[in-house]
């Protein structure tokens, strides 16, 4: 289940458009999920908008400001991925192996969990920030841990831990295995490796 991807924005002049912060939001998520939070200023923004900063800051005071708007906007597409797994898919199975197709077709664009990456760089992360990064993985972590649930009481899954375990398992083998497949440009790679991570889970 594919999360909505972000759009290379046109030029924009005009700060009172509607959509300007839309496309603030688009161009600063692409840049932190390919250069992480500290590789890109409201400078690099400003020019690609072609727009000048004290635009970005009339949207976003301060880049703080901005990054919390991301992880917000970005938990909330997540969120709705994971409503539309529950939606389309009865089998816990299927639906880890969606949750883990979430992964593969953000790297697929060359790009990486917006929230993996900002957890890289937690600690130079102001406060906000890195309490919404945290929500973000507890989120994950509990989406999971129901399906886990629910595929131990049908029989269709067999663990050898408690769930909420398998469930950290799940999203720290799958952030790691996106980070080590980036500079191979291979989702094969990652693909392999989601594969065994969840066939040594998944029964």
């Amino acid at each position: 289940m594919a999360l909505n991807r972000t759009r290379d924005p046109a030029s924009d002049q005009h700060l009172d458009r509607p959509d300007t912060a839309t496309r603030i939001l688009d161009v600063a998520e692409r840049l932190v999920q390919l250069r992480g939070f500290n590789g890109f200023s409201y400078a690099d923004i400003a020019a690609e908008l072609h727009i000048t900063k004290a635009s970005l800051h009339y949207h976003f005071a301060g880049k703080a400001e901005l990054g919390r708007a991301l992880i917000e906007r970005y938990a909330a597409r997540f969120t709705a991925a994971l409503e539309a797994i529950d939606q389309h898919e009865i089998d816990p199975v299927a639906k880890i192996r969606a949750y883990s197709a979430i992964y593969a077709d953000v790297l697929s664009e060359r790009r990486m969990c917006l929230c993996g990456m900002l957890a890289a760089g937690y600690d130079t992360l102001a406060e906000p920030m890195q309490h919404a990064v945290i929500e973000f993985f507890d989120t994950n972590e509990a989406w999971l841990t129901h399906v886990l649930d629910e595929g131990q009481e049908s029989g269709r899954i067999k663990l050898n831990c408690p769930t909420r375990e398998a469930a950290q398992v799940i999203v720290s083998g799958l952030e790691g295995a996106m980070l080590i497949a980036r500079p191979y440009d291979d989702v094969e790679r990652f693909n392999a490796a989601a594969t065994r991570l969840l066939s040594n889970l998944v029964s």
